[in-house]
């Protein structure tokens, strides 16, 4: 079968593989111990090792490299069982590619044919296969063995399974990996040894590939502090790629939500599939992913989805010739991206599509779009999708013909509302003069006439060819008159605002006059943006930087506002209109920059952790001397998020930002080395960090801009001090060019990578640090110990989580918000609540667990809004396990005063209601910080609840209390005397309320007799063991009622002190409660038993 081209080393090969076959460009080989002669010891030793090995793991006997006469390295690109198989690749080989490879002029060039031809070959095999699986018969078997061995809850959706070994030690463990949608799991039984591994996705720190002296390559996972190393991987990078693609899976869809929402493909958890299939009712990681890729280096909207990609020719017209590359398409975009994507790629709206040929014809000059859209396919075949693509635009075609008039709209150019300002404030504040031109602007005319000339060359506009020539003049720097179209195209503004026409003004409108905590923290910055700006001094220009904020908080309240967008919208709006910079602050929070505009700024730290691998690996003289680079994290936040424009002046970070749009997060990181790297000799010889913080604002106050045209009174002062004579003045064009140059090697590919990787670490950090600070709250509250509350947060975490592993809607996904505080973060309803109270509660309720577990959830659910969060949850068990005897019983009488008795006694949970409700309102009204610091003084004044407190339970109630003591000592090895006890404490009871009722009231009492015997309490409970405190008080007024006309209704009642005393004067009873609960046990075994429970819908 073709293989995903793979360099490998020929250094002790060919101790292991004999050539067949071979020309100037491939070499076909057979593995000794295989075929005829069978290779002598060598031979035999490899023989035996393939037969060893699982069936899944062996190495094909037979193989095809790839190689050039002029270089050493040889890629591997196909392999076979058997001599047919190969030999048939071989001639396949010979008929088709070796004509082919003599017109290429370079080795880099035939390789990287090859390699294209090999990766849409296998493309090409993947989608004519319709089944899901490899095998649906061997799947079905390790489904199987998969539910037997781990014991998850069916739900659980098994994805794929690997032969592989897993490294205990130093010693390697054969056996079967298993990737489901929720958990990594391992497996191996060998010798009677049993090995198994049990690892939730979002429990991972750290994902990837790793080589080390005894594992050549392996995966590696970091989970709960401890290594586990795969190798042994037929498919090693196959398996990674979904690992990876699981886990992120994963983190997105528990973690990061404000990323996850609004994608649809992965909306269910049960219909993640290992392979693409074709079928509409399917979705895929592997499609996902590709059509984030897609997205990505295209610049497309979120909404687009990688539909089709075909190999083929482009007519390069400026070069003349064909290129090779592969033509991409989505609903609504045709793409083309040349084969290693630098050289050219060209985006092509279906909604400017004019006409689509088959033949070649003579190019369209149009001066609306320039249209490349002529493709010379590989195969015919593949002509089928220009039929496609004409099939999907041929009625817009037709209706543009018809209604010219509608062209405008589709390009966004609708009138806009006066409301809004329709002029860039940059031309608005300093227009170009054109009778006086001094030597700058002369300059600045000649670069416009530069983009003028590749405009020409290249088209303009949407379906403009990006070439390296494009990024040359990029750096140079753009033109100030250009500056806002280029940003538009570069970033993929262009195409949001011509697809949603009038979309800004109705936010406009709708966000007006609107009042939030958002709309609060913007009017605090608006006079903070570019303060010495006159745009920015000025009413138009703040009021143009306000409605661009309030809009976009209005249409993205989980981000809303965040500091440090406030100073990239200025810069935005003093080059693109207002709609303009709306949309491109759209396409740097949502697209460019993800998750950097949040409460967590989640994406800024990746980016960070990113940043310093590059630093590892591009300036090693600098990590020798400093050798914690959490130094260059803190400092370089703010040239992240706000593209260096907080640090450099304003006529320099202009051009950091042109680059930044047209090569996204990729110039900055380019940039931030280029600064590491020009300042190395200082950094090297600062003794502390304050001192390196000194060199690098000196350093940032010299950068210049000797090309700018724009007056002093436009640019910006230096932010440091005036000391510059330390420093020479460095232009920003030559700093942006050695970036360039020496760091330009970095690929997107590489920094994707990184991300991924990163980001895991990342979110756990934080998850981490939410942990030890709810921990630090909660342990003054309670008398648990450190140990005990970090395994009671990770299984009321994990809790929470089962509940969202197999479903998208339940009230723990819906409700967990990563902004709020850290003990609101993981909360519990009901039905979770009672799976983990059960678990952990150190009694047996017998038959009325969920009704008990229903009374204690409404007990400790202070602020009634159906969630129970971590620290509601220990104080309830800390009572449990740590309380006296009296509030053990105190809180066992608790639960059965009915709720509306519950909230005239706590006189704090109203003002605990009002905060909460604030507190909700958030997004949408002010926070009443009145209420909050009421209840804060409440919270202080506060004082400890006493037993004189608790009002009176009636005979209902008691009955119930007394059922209660019955199912918790049932199964006790004293039960008998236990049962003995409650039976004389409850007859005690009511004998004396029988003798004070008798005092008071002349009328004979109803008979209650049959409540002083144990078998009778045993049979009442038994009975009623589901009624809840209101239906019980409800049937027995009815029973009350129903016992005589004659006999007149008599309410009774005891207060918690009689109670007590009839308690503490048995001393079984006493003894009971007194007893300690082996916690850690309890622990040990809620832990493995909570996966193994049924998961709740």
């Amino acid at each position: 079968m073709w293989l995903k081209p793979e360099e490998i080393l020929l250094k002790n090969a060919f101790k292991l593989w004999v050539t067949e076959n071979d020309n100037e460009y491939f070499v076909l080989q057979r593995r000794r111990g295989y075929g005829e002669g069978g290779g002598g010891l060598t031979g035999l030793l490899v023989g035996t090792l393939d037969t060893v090995l699982d069936s899944t793991s062996k190495v094909a006997p037979y193989r095809i490299l790839h190689h050039t006469p002029d270089s050493q390295v040889y890629w591997s690109i196909a392999c076979g069982v058997t001599k047919e198989e190969i030999v048939q690749h071989w001639d396949w080989l010979q008929q088709n590619i070796m004509r082919t490879l003599s017109v290429f002029d370079s080795s880099e060039d035939i390789t990287s044919f090859v390699q294209g031809k090999i990766r849409g070959l296998i493309a090409e095999e993947g989608k004519t296969s319709l089944v899901l699986e490899d095998d649906p018969e061997k799947f079905r078997e390790a489904l199987l063995r998969f539910e037997k061995w781990f014991e998850l809850p069916p739900e659980e959706k098994l994805v794929t399974y690997y032969s592989c070994s897993y490294w205990k030690g130093k010693v390697p463990c054969q056996g079967w990996l298993y990737l489901s949608t929720n958990f990594l799991c391992f497996y191996s039984y060998l010798l009677g040894a049993e090995v198994k591994l049990v690892i939730s996705w979002d429990e991972i720190w750290r994902l990837e590939k790793t080589t080390n002296v005894i594992l050549t390559e392996s995966i590696h996972v970091l989970a709960h502090g401890e290594d586990h190393y795969f190798s042994m991987l037929l498919h090693l990078n196959e398996t990674f790629v979904i690992m990876e693609q699981l886990a992120d899976y994963s983190i997105k869809r528990l973690f990061d939500k404000e990323a996850f929402k609004g994608e649809p493909a992965l909306s269910d958890p049960l219909q993640i599939t290992k392979r693409y299939a074709q079928s509409a009712t399917l979705s895929s990681l592997e499609a996902h992913a590709k059509s984030a890729q897609f997205r990505t280096f295209f610049r497309l909207p979120k909404e687009e989805n990688l539909l089709e990609v075909h190999e083929s020719f482009l007519w390069v017209p400026f070069s003349h010739f064909n290129t090779l590359g592969k033509i991409c398409l989505s609903e609504n975009y045709l793409c083309f991206a040349s084969q290693d994507g630098s050289q050219c790629h060209i985006i092509i709206p279906m909604r400017e599509v004019k006409w689509i040929c088959e033949k070649k014809k003579e190019l369209i000059n149009n001066t609306d779009c320039f249209l490349y859209a002529l493709l010379w396919f590989l195969t015919m075949k593949n002509v089928f999708i220009s039929k496609a693509i004409r099939g999907e635009c041929q009625s817009l075609i037709n209706h543009f013909e018809d209604n010219p008039e509608d062209v405008t709209l589709m390009v966004g150019q609708k009138d806009s509302s006066k409301a809004v300002s329709t002029e860039a404030l940059m031309t608005v504040f300093h227009p170009q003069d054109v009778e006086n031109l001094d030597p700058k602007m002369l300059k600045e005319k000649m670069k416009e006439q530069s983009w003028n000339i590749h405009f020409s060359e290249y088209g303009r506009g949407t379906s403009m060819f990006f070439t390296r020539k494009t990024r040359d003049l990029i750096v140079r720097g753009v033109p100030e008159a250009l500056r806002g179209e280029l940003w538009m195209l570069f970033s993929g503004a262009v195409n949001d605002m011509a697809t949603h026409p009038g979309y800004y003004t109705e936010l406009v409108e709708q966000s007006l006059g609107t009042s939030t905590l958002a709309t609060d923290e913007i009017e605090r910055d608006l006079h903070r943006s570019l303060p010495e700006h006159p745009a920015f001094q000025s009413d138009t220009g703040i009021s143009a930087l306000r409605r661009v904020l309030t809009a976009y908080a209005y249409r993205n309240p989980k981000i809303g506002y965040c500091q440090a967008m406030n100073i990239l919208t200025s810069v935005l709006l003093l080059y693109a209109k207002e709609e303009e910079a709306f949309w491109l602050l759209v396409a740097v929070c949502e697209r460019m920059l993800p998750d950097y505009f949040n409460r967590r700024i989640i994406g800024a730290l990746v980016d960070q952790a990113v940043f310093e691998d590059l630093i590892r690996e591009n300036l090693p003289q600098l990590v020798e001397h400093m050798t914690d680079l959490s130094f260059f994290s803190s400092v370089s936040l703010s040239w992240f998020l706000t593209l260096f424009i907080s640090v450099l002046p304003i006529e320099s970070a202009v051009n950091v930002v042109d680059c930044f749009f047209y090569d996204g997060i990729k110039a900055i990181l380019q940039l931030g080395l280029a600064v590491l790297d020009y300042n190395m000799e200082a950094l090297i010889s600062c003794h502390d960090d304050a001192e390196a913080v000194t060199i690098l604002n000196k350093f940032f106050d010299s950068v210049t801009n000797k090309d700018s045209p724009l007056p002093p009174t436009v640019q910006q002062a230096s932010v440091g001090n005036n000391d510059k004579a330390s420093h020479l003045n460095v232009d920003i064009s030559e700093l942006i060019r050695e970036a360039y140059e020496k760091y330009g090697n970095i690929r997107l590919e590489e920094v994707e990578s990184s991300r991924k990787r990163n980001k895991l670490c990342v979110i756990q950090t934080l998850e981490d640090t939410t942990k030890q600070n709810v921990i630090r709250v909660v342990s003054q509250e309670v008398k648990f110990n450190a140990s005990h509350l970090d395994e009671l947060y990770n299984l009321f975490k994990r809790q929470h989580f089962r509940s969202c592993y197999w479903t998208m809607q339940s009230p723990a996904l819906l409700h967990h918000d990563p902004s709020l505080a850290y003990l609101e973060q993981y909360q519990l309803g009901f039905q979770q609540f009672s799976v983990l109270f059960t678990l952990l509660e150190p009694w047996t309720f017998c038959a009325t667990k969920s009704t008990l577990s229903l009374w204690v959830f409404r007990l400790i659910d202070e602020n009634q809004d159906g969630l129970i969060n971590f620290k509601e949850f220990c104080c309830a068990l800390d009572t449990l396990y740590y309380g006296s005897f009296t509030n053990k019983l105190k809180f066992l009488f608790k639960l059965h005063l009915p709720p509306g008795e519950r909230s005239e006694m706590w006189k704090s949970t109203q003002i605990t209601c009002d905060y909460s409700f604030h507190i909700k309102l958030a997004g949408r009204g002010k926070v009443d910080l009145q209420a909050y610091l009421k209840q804060w003084q409440n919270e202080i004044l506060k004082k400890e609840e006493t037993i004189k407190d608790l009002p009176r339970i009636n005979q209902t109630q008691f009955i119930q209390f007394s059922k209660t003591l019955y199912n918790i000592f049932h199964g006790d090895p004293e039960e008998e005397s236990l049962y003995r006890a409650v039976a004389h404490v409850t007859s005690l009871l009511l004998r004396m309320e029988e003798v004070g009722r008798r005092l008071q009231e002349p009328s004979s009492p109803p008979d209650f007799a049959k409540l002083a015997s144990p078998s009778a309490a045993e049979e009442s409970s038994t009975e009623e063991a589901s009624s809840t405190p209101e239906s019980s008080d409800t049937s027995s007024s009815h029973n009350i009622q129903d016992t005589g006309p004659d006999i007149p209704e008599v309410q009774w009642s005891f207060s918690f002190e009689q109670v007590l005393a009839s308690l503490l004067n048995e001393p079984a009873i006493v003894s009971f409660f007194e007893r300690p609960v082996d916690i850690q046990t309890k622990l040990g075994q809620a832990k493995v038993a909570q996966l193994k429970l049924k998961a709740n819908k």
